[in-house]
């Protein structure tokens, strides 16, 4: 493993964009440069310049903690998500290869599970999972992922499992929600939480098809709502009485592709979005809310993330990157004092950037600053975030060719 350089506070600041999408590995905008890091405490985003920036840009670098950051799990191949079951083993997805894996004790094993009717194809593999609050009982998680249809056809959907007790085999128990539109594989989402209040949440992506975000009788393109046991819409989702049965599902709308959901401490849901060329997006979700994403006619990416011009209101972004964009993908909330300036701020994870951005949000929602430590910075493109209960974080890199790892980061001390 390479030396790392103590942590310094950074942060992002725009340069011009090349006219091309930000995608996932396989695309331009995955190879694109990334944006000038600086010295500023935010940039780039949608929250207007202090008139103290410096002033918070010194603060944040003098209390930023030392981070410890050590490869936990390697010779993986774009692990998606990782998840801490009760007891300390680590579950963990693999999108390309469609593996489910077992760590504890220092080894890895392999999940056995029916991986053949997981549709591999661009971004849609194996992705999300959550794991059911009940797990020490009833031994059940989820996922979502691409999936191959008996009788033919693909699409992207939400299933449950149960893990045998020595972590060896996963049983599937149910399919929750099924039918998330597909293309190519491109923009196949798919993020999951479970809320403290229960319900499932799910982000997905709108299968490059302009008219799915706002279409909502598609799956495509929003953040779902969903009782995890039964599969069935979420009590009080803002259109839980529709006649047709997908768009009662719908918990907010207006989205390019969901990759990151997270729950603040005072239970505001939060998402991070893949910008087109411009713009990734981290969003507060309000119930039935607008996210302003309608590329029509065609597929068209010139068109603003948040377009102010469509009837009805938009919901403006909390950050967005500017132009180019950095690939923002999974995010967590960081708690414990350890973290110093860190503590209470969003950790999010940029693939093209190759870096975590933490974003402090006052109480009300609004962005203060942002900051990319420099020893987060040196490990290629990270895809997913996950907060352990002891306050680390698990973060998956995402670099192809058989050599990614799942890293624990913590604070020295």
């Amino acid at each position: 493993m390479r030396p790392l350089v103590p942590a310094v506070a950074l942060a992002l600041a725009v340069t011009a964009a090349p006219a091309c999408a930000t995608d996932d590995a396989g695309s331009p905008a995955a190879t694109a440069t990334s944006p000038t890091v600086t010295d500023a405490a935010s940039s780039g985003t949608a929250a207007p310049a202090s008139p103290t920036a410096e002033a918070t840009a010194a603060s944040s670098r003098a209390a930023l903690p030392a981070l410890r950051v050590r490869r936990v799990v390697t010779g993986l191949d774009n692990p998606w998500d990782v998840k801490r079951l009760p007891g300390g083993t680590l579950l963990i997805t693999e999108r390309d290869r469609a593996r489910l894996s077992a760590y504890s004790g220092g080894r890895r094993r392999t999940v056995r599970f029916p991986s053949n009717k997981i549709w591999v194809s661009g971004e849609t593999g194996l992705m999300s999972m959550a794991v059911d609050r009940d797990f020490a009982q009833n031994r059940r998680f989820y996922t979502c992922s691409g999936w191959r249809r008996a009788g033919g056809g693909v699409d992207v959907r939400v299933t449950a499992w149960r893990l045998s007790a020595g972590a060896r085999r996963a049983r599937r128990v149910d399919t929750l929600v099924a039918g998330f539109p597909t293309s190519s594989g491109r923009h196949g989402g798919c993020r999951l939480l479970i809320a403290r209040s229960g319900a499932m949440l799910v982000g997905t992506g709108d299968a490059a098809v302009g008219t799915n975000p706002r279409n909502l009788k598609s799956l495509g393109g929003k953040t779902l709502r969903l009782d995890p046991a039964t599969g069935r819409p979420w009590p009080g989702n803002p259109f839980g009485k529709a006649q047709n049965r997908k768009k009662r599902y719908v918990y907010t709308y207006g989205h390019r592709n969901v990759q990151g959901l997270a729950q603040r401490r005072n239970g505001s849901l939060w998402s991070v979005e893949h910008g087109s060329f411009r713009d990734d997006e981290v969003n507060r979700l309000r119930k039935g809310g607008d996210y302003g994403w309608h590329p029509v006619p065609g597929y068209d990416e010139s068109v603003p993330m948040t377009d102010q011009s469509l009837p009805g209101r938009q919901i403006r972004a909390r950050w967005r990157s500017g132009n180019p964009t950095v690939a923002t993908s999974g995010a967590a909330w960081v708690y414990g004092r350890k973290w110093g300036r860190l503590d209470g701020t969003l950790a999010v994870a940029a693939l093209k950037a190759s870096r975590v951005i933490f974003m402090k949000f006052g109480p009300a929602g609004r962005l203060k600053w942002t900051v990319a430590p420099r020893k987060l910075r040196q490990l290629g493109r990270l895809r997913s975030v996950t907060r352990m209960p002891s306050g680390a974080l698990l973060i998956t890199t995402d670099n192809d060719g058989g050599d990614d790892a799942i890293l624990r980061v913590r604070p020295r001390g």
